[in-house]
C-alpha cells in the first residue's frame, strides 16, 4: 500500500503553512542579485538580533557538544523577573508555534470546538484538526477581534477560544478592558489563549496576568522572534497558571529549545535599550507607510503591530509585480483578503523603497 493510503484520512486534506519567500530563494528563481531584494513579508525585525542576544548565542556555541538545560532553567528565572510570576508558570516551545501544538496535545479530542476570529494566524486553523477537534471561525469586525461574536459563537463543545491582540494578519487590537471583561465572561470550562507575538509593539498594550492571579483559564503566548529579532532561533513561551504549565511541560519533548535559543533569549529579555529603539523606530516607520499610502489613495488598516495591511486591488499581482522588482510582501489570498497586501515595517530606506516600487507597480 502506499503511504497516502495509510495515513489518517485528515491528513489527505490538512493544509500546510506557507512562508513568507527567503531572499535567495527569489533571487534564483528571478535571476536577482540578493543583496538589492528586501524582504517585508515575514513581520520580521529588520533591524536584526539583539546585539546582547547574539554575543550570547555566541558564547552558547562554545559548548555546542552538550545537550541542553531540558528545563530552560536561567530562561524561566529571567521571564519570571521580568513578567513578576514565578518561574513554574512558563512552558518553552521552539516558537510559540510549539505552545500552541501543546495546547492541543494536553486539551484538545475529537469533537471539540476552538473558537477564534477569522482571519486568524493560521496556525490557530491547523492545530485542532490534529487533535480532531474543529475550528469555529468568527469574522472580525472592522479588522478586530469581534468579542460579542465570539461570546455567541461558544458552544457546549467548545474547549478553548483564541484572541491575537494585535491580530495576524491585521495588527488591530482590543483594549485591556474589552479583553478582560471578555475573558472573565468566558465559562470555567473554556480555556482562553491570548496570543500576543506582537504586544511588544503597542504603545498601550493589555496586561492578563490580574486574570492569571484570578484563577482563570487563560494562557498569554509570546515569541522572540518579533521585537528580539530572533526568528531563525525559534524560541517562544507561554505564561499562565502553574498547574497549566505544568500540564504542557509533561507533553513538551526533552530538549526541545536548544542551548543557543536558550542563551540567546536570556540576554534579549534584558536588552531594553534595543527593544526600545525597535518599537520607537516601529511606530516612525508605521507613520511614513501610512501617509505613503494615503498619498497614493490606498485604503489601509491603523496597525499597532510592526506590519500594516494595504489594500492595492489585485493582491496576488502587486506581489508578484513588487517581487520582481526585489520587495517581497506578504499577498492574502489565503486569509481570504484577494486585495489586499500586508508589509512588514522596515527601516527607514526599506520604507522608501516600497513605497517608490508599489508606486510604480500601480501606475
Amino acid at each position: 500500500m502506499k503511504p497516502s493510503q495509510l495515513a489518517k484520512p485528515f491528513v489527505l486534506s490538512h493544509p500546510t503553512y506557507e512562508p513568507g519567500r527567503p531572499i535567495d530563494d527569489v533571487a534564483r528563481d528571478l535571476g536577482l542579485d540578493p543583496a538589492g531584494i528586501i524582504k517585508l513579508a515575514s513581520n520580521e525585525n529588520p533591524f536584526g538580533p539583539s546585539p546582547k542576544a547574539a554575543e550570547a548565542a555566541r558564547r552558547a556555541i562554545g559548548e555546542g557538544q552538550l545537550y541542553p538545560d531540558g528545563g530552560c532553567y536561567l530562561l524561566r528565572q529571567g521571564l519570571a523577573r521580568a513578567h513578576g510570576l514565578s518561574p513554574g508558570q512558563f512552558v518553552i516551545g521552539n516558537g510559540s508555534n510549539e505552545v500552541i501544538e501543546l495546547l492541543g496535545h494536553v486539551f484538545l479530542g475529537p469533537g471539540d470546538e476552538v473558537v477564534m476570529g477569522k482571519p486568524e494566524f493560521v496556525v490557530y486553523r491547523l492545530v485542532p484538526p490534529l487533535f480532531g477537534a474543529v475550528p469555529v471561525e468568527v469574522p472580525l469586525a472592522d479588522f478586530r477581534n469581534d468579542l460579542g461574536a465570539l461570546a455567541r459563537a461558544l458552544s457546549p463543545r467548545t474547549k478553548m477560544v483564541v484572541v491575537s491582540s494585535p491580530n495576524n494578519p491585521t495588527g488591530s487590537a482590543n483594549t485591556e478592558t474589552e479583553l478582560l471583561g471578555f475573558i472573565r465572561s468566558l465559562p470555567g470550562g473554556v480555556i482562553c489563549v491570548v496570543d500576543e507575538a506582537y504586544i511588544d509593539f503597542e504603545e498601550r498594550p493589555h496586561d492578563i496576568r490580574p486574570l492569571i492571579r484570578e484563577g482563570r483559564n487563560v494562557i498569554g503566548l509570546r515569541t522572540f522572534s518579533k521585537i528580539y529579532g530572533l526568528a531563525s532561533l525559534r524560541i517562544g513561551y507561554g505564561y499562565a497558571s502553574a498547574e497549566m504549565a505544568s500540564l504542557l511541560d509533561r507533553v513538551r519533548q526533552p530538549f526541545n529549545v536548544n542551548a543557543i535559543a536558550q542563551a540567546a533569549a536570556l540576554a534579549a529579555l534584558g536588552d531594553t535599550a534595543f527593544t526600545g529603539m525597535c518599537a520607537s523606530e516601529n511606530r516612525r516607520g508605521l507613520a511614513r507607510l501610512e501617509a505613503g499610502f494615503s498619498g497614493l489613495g490606498l485604503k489601509y488598516v491603523p496597525s499597532q503591530a510592526n506590519f500594516i495591511l494595504v489594500r492595492v486591488g489585485d493582491g496576488a499581482r502587486v506581489f508578484d509585480a513588487l517581487q520582481r522588482r526585489g520587495v517581497i510582501v506578504r499577498p492574502l489570498k489565503t486569509y481570504e483578503l484577494p486585495e489586499w497586501i500586508r508589509v512588514t515595517v522596515g527601516t527607514a530606506v526599506q520604507n522608501e523603497r516600497l513605497l517608490a516600487e508599489l508606486e510604480t507597480v500601480l501606475r
